[in-house]
């Protein structure tokens, strides 16, 4: 199974790539876990990902294809892979697409997990972290037995800079500015599926799967 996951922050894009690679028992391929990977072997696109990373600027296109290019030809990618946070604009999907067809795969599908925007910002906002222990909370789905005071050590719970509205609200507008073009990109292709990620974990991974055709 062949697959690519998207969803903006909050969606629990991260909870489902967990489930999906356990149940089709594929690897879960990130951004930052394929750069780390290419990092740590010393491969020579992995030293140039480094230096503009140490340098606080963004990896270009053709170095970031082609680290894609060097996971997805490792053998534990051969019955399939979940690739999460990469493409993120049209020209890397279509750059995806020549490396596939290099490799002699396809995609399987695409799943995106669409979930409404108050949503998103309320399940956001909501999280509180203690400044001692890190525990995290929220205010509605998992609130502390004492408001403002964390239940394992007693700290004091705060809202994170990240987590205020404002914030929150422009990185989900970058969100969904950013990856229009690339739902109808593959709508197109016919191998995207919308999953309402709004329902329980349980009932996203059950319809995120019914979607790949397997129940």
């Amino acid at each position: 199974m062949k697959i690519i996951l998207m969803g903006p922050p909050g969606a629990g894009k991260g909870t489902q790539a967990e489930k999906l690679v356990e149940v089709y028992q594929i690897p879960h391929i990130s951004t930052g876990d394929m750069f780390r990977k290419a990092q740590k072997e010393g491969t020579e696109l992995g030293l140039k990902a480094k230096s503009y990373m140490d340098q606080g600027q963004l990896v270009p296109d053709e170095v970031t294809v082609g680290i894609v290019k060097e996971r997805l030809a490792e053998d534990d990618c051969k019955e399939g892979f979940l690739l999460d946070g990469f493409p993120r604009t049209v020209q890397q999907a279509d750059a995806l697409d020549g490396i596939l067809k290099e490799l002699g795969m396809a995609l399987d599908r695409v799943v995106n997990i669409e979930v409404d925007k108050a949503f998103l910002v309320d399940r956001l906002t909501g999280r509180r972290v203690c400044r001692t222990c890190g525990a995290t909370y929220h205010v509605t789905n998992k609130a502390p037995k004492v408001e403002g005071v964390c239940d394992k050590c007693g700290g004091e719970l705060y809202q994170r800079n990240d987590d205020k509205i404002e914030t929150v609200s422009n990185r989900l507008d970058v969100y969904a500015a950013q990856t229009a073009p690339l739902i109808e990109y593959y709508q197109s292709k016919g191998i995207m599926s919308s999953i309402d990620g709004s329902k329980s974990m349980e009932d996203v991974l059950a319809d995120i799967r019914s979607a790949l055709g397997s129940k």
